[in-house]
């Protein structure tokens, strides 16, 4: 059973006439997702594909259309604005693939998120993919295939390196997760950890975390006094020079803290079986 979102889920996408979301609009189109309406200011009336049709904001397209998905593709300076009105229309899942979103804006857009229903994946994410049924974002379908490992991760190259070697090993995933890797995100790892603990259909679990914050030191503390289900691990940035940035805009190490020393011993200490690289991961979780 996929957690999220499934193959009936309903998807509208928010910038989907834009040239990245037209794109990848038809790749999840093609891979089974069920697109229902896109939203685009000003080009209502529109159709996307002859197929799909577009509407000027995401209340009309939700009224129109009853989609309870967004995903939002739109460009940084809009993208706060994209996540509050698509919790102002009642969107059960939002997921907000646009980068550099300045921090102030997301912070905004955060305290606006906790005051309601809705669950946001991201910014600054690949999405999720439910193997063999849907995916929003974009995961390439060629590294999953149907099967009982879950996967949450912060970063998306790390997500389809660890899928495809799953993949080629026979471990198939129920769902991939990539929850992005900036300094205020939507939803963390002990949200999808939970999630995975109570899906029957998940019997395995693999985390994919960086350096820099604390968001795996407290998903290590969920899994030590609530998973049941044995979890892999991997902590990217285990070579990278004091006080270095690498990557996304979280993965930075301030007052000593957020090492990946200090997140493989936390990790370790709660049973988790930490990788030294992405490539062991088929044989930690055997």
């Amino acid at each position: 059973m996929a957690i999220l979102a499934n193959k009936d889920t309903k998807v509208m996408v928010q910038g989907i006439t834009g040239g990245q979301g037209s794109f990848h609009t038809r790749l999840m189109m093609d891979y089974g997702t069920n697109v229902v309406g896109g939203c685009v200011p000003g080009r209502g009336g529109e159709w996307f594909d002859e197929k799909v049709p577009v509407f000027d904001t995401v209340r009309a397209t939700v009224e129109a259309t009853e989609a309870n998905a967004n995903m939002i593709i739109v460009p940084a300076n809009f993208a706060a604005d994209a996540i509050i009105e698509s919790i102002d229309a009642g969107i059960e899942l939002i997921i907000c693939l646009t980068e550099h979103i300045p921090v102030r804006d997301m912070m905004r857009a955060y305290t606006h998120l906790k005051r309601s229903n809705s669950r946001l994946i991201g910014p600054n994410c690949p999405g999720l993919l439910v193997p063999g049924q849907m995916k929003i974002g974009f995961i390439p379908e060629m590294i999953a295939t149907p099967g009982n490992v879950g996967v949450v991760s912060k970063s998306g190259t790390l997500t389809y390196e660890v899928g495809f070697a799953l993949t080629n090993h026979g471990m198939g995933q129920s769902t991939i997760v990539g929850i992005g890797g900036d300094p205020v995100i939507g939803t963390n790892f002990v949200d999808v950890l939970e999630l995975f603990e109570n899906d029957p259909e998940t019997e395995k679990v693999v985390l994919l975390g960086e350096i820099g914050g604390n968001a795996e030191i407290v998903a290590a503390e969920y899994i030590k006094n609530h998973m049941t289900k044995p979890v892999a691990a991997f902590i990217a940035g285990q070579s990278a020079p004091p006080g270095k940035r690498m990557g996304h805009a979280g993965a930075i190490v301030e007052g000593g803290e957020g090492t990946a020393a200090e997140k493989v011993a936390a990790l370790e200490a709660a049973g988790v079986r930490v990788a030294q690289n992405p490539e062991q991961i088929p044989d930690l979780l055997a």
